[in-house]
């Protein structure tokens, strides 16, 4: 590798770092070269794994996790300003792990917090969502985090949404940010 070469990875490195701990990268702006695969899964318990082994050091994983993006195409990469490599998603990149209420009625605020310490409050810029299995009739909760990336919501944290729940015209959901959101319909 010449001298040149090593200090743009270093460089890259160290913007990297950097954007890791202000949150997210600007992975929207980049667009670096496809460079193919990784055998990295992050699963739908929000562990990330990489080659068989469990990713156990929470701040690689924040590393990785602020480097990541949902392309068009549907798929997920790492993304750096000079590679990006594809990776495997099983339901969500991320977890909800935590809610937070404030306030009632129209005023409601839930904030939601990641098994990575993302904090997201849901509203018109990060809206709920709920997936309805077909075959199971199974719901699967989703919370918008950033760029085409969510998060599954965990049970228990689905639970407390469902307490919160509202009927209205014949479904169930809870307002956040003056924004109703649909959770399935009422029994």
């Amino acid at each position: 590798m010449s001298d040149k070469s090593r200090r743009e990875n270093d460089d890259s490195f160290t913007r990297l770092l950097a954007a890791a701990r202000q949150k997210a990268a600007p992975v929207e702006m980049w667009e670096p070269e496809h460079c193919g695969k990784i055998d990295i899964e992050i699963r739908r318990d929000g562990s990330w794994w990489h080659e068989g082994g469990r990713i156990t050091r929470l701040p690689l994983v924040k590393l990785f996790a602020s480097v990541l993006r949902k392309d068009e195409d549907g798929k997920h990469y790492l993304v750096t300003p000079v590679e990006k490599m594809e990776i495997r998603v099983e339901a969500a990149p991320f977890l909800a792990v935590e809610m937070d209420r404030a306030g009632e009625g129209r005023d409601q605020i839930l904030q939601f917090r990641t098994a990575v310490g993302d904090r997201v409050t849901a509203g018109p810029d990060h809206p709920i969502r709920v997936e309805i299995d077909p075959e199971t009739g199974e719901p699967t909760p989703f919370v918008h985090v950033r760029g085409r990336l969510e998060a599954l919501i965990n049970r228990p944290v689905f639970y407390q949404l469902a307490e919160l729940a509202e009927a209205r015209d014949g479904r169930m959901g809870v307002m956040s940010g003056g924004e109703f959101f649909d959770l399935g319909p009422a029994a």
